[in-house]
């Protein structure tokens, strides 16, 4: 029986790519919602799920971080990163300096900002659901509505969509790393990460400089660090680390111990293979 994959659908995304290139054998499960993906997995629709959580030019994205705090069912066994490359899209025949609605989500528009500025000045934008939904909702238009998305070339193929522009993104580096989902991590490899959340008392000095010496007093590299909102009271916030190591590492093992004695919040996202572009 082949592996069901649940990712952010439908087919024609971002997040479609990082499955295919994830499990290429496996049944794709297209879900709606970023939240769908982890609850795909707890409810027995999928074996296991990807969904992307960091952008190389507008940081992490926030409803899968919130995601992964509220699903405590679920573990991060592994990670990939995808090249995104937007694409203006648009009925055949249409042309760029006739547009007057662009159909998009909030992170391609900021992605694109300066192509939208310099070669669609004043264009009114539309929002959608998805990458591939602003393509649907963009086709539908009648012709001579002018309208115009920004989509992946599979979406221009799936739909009969004429590519206007290719790779319209203002940085060329532009990336997202997706992480693939399931209800336990990895083994260690012996090149892995670990992602943890946790909260520390606000109402006192030095609670979060006790939990990073935890990690610097035994080495342990942490590669990225930040918070988002606790969702319970204003300035209560939950951090989120991604530090080099399994959690079965006997250094990092001793840290995760220590910091949730620390913490009143404390959760492990799980330990998996470091991905190098390079492998």
């Amino acid at each position: 029986m082949p592996l069901r994959l649940a990712y952010l659908g439908p087919p024609g995304t971002f997040s479609e790519e990082a499955a295919l290139q994830y499990a290429p054998a496996a049944e794709l499960v297209p879900v709606t919602t970023f939240a769908a993906v982890p609850e795909a997995i707890t409810s027995g629709l999928a074996d296991e799920g990807v969904i992307p959580i960091e952008n190389s030019l507008q940081g992490s994205v926030t409803e899968t971080v919130d995601a992964l705090i509220e699903s405590p069912g679920v573990a991060i066994k592994a990670e990939l990163i995808i090249d995104v490359v937007q694409c203006l899209l648009a009925r055949p025949g249409t042309a760029i300096e006739d547009i007057r609605v662009l159909y998009s989500l909030p992170q391609p528009l900021g992605q694109c900002r300066k192509f939208i500025e310099t070669r669609l000045p004043g264009v009114q934008t539309a929002a959608a659901l998805s990458t591939v939904a602003a393509v649907e909702e963009m086709m539908r238009q009648p012709e001579g509505a002018a309208a115009a998305a920004i989509g992946t070339r599979r979406a221009a193929q799936l739909y009969g969509a004429a590519v206007l522009a290719d790779d319209i993104a203002d940085a060329p580096n532009n990336q997202t790393r997706f992480v693939a989902l399931a209800k336990e991590d990895h083994p260690p490899t012996g090149d892995d990460k670990t992602s943890i959340a946790f909260s520390v008392a606000h109402d006192r000095p030095g609670t979060l400089v006790g939990v990073l010496h935890e990690f610097a007093d035994r080495g342990i590299n942490l590669t990225k660090i930040e918070s988002r909102p606790s969702k319970q009271e204003l300035g209560i916030y939950v951090f989120l680390i991604d530090l080099q190591g399994h959690r079965t590492d006997p250094p990092v093992a001793e840290a995760l111990q220590a910091v949730e004695k620390l913490s009143y919040f404390f959760r492990v996202f799980g330990s998996y293979p470091r991905c190098r572009r390079d492998s």
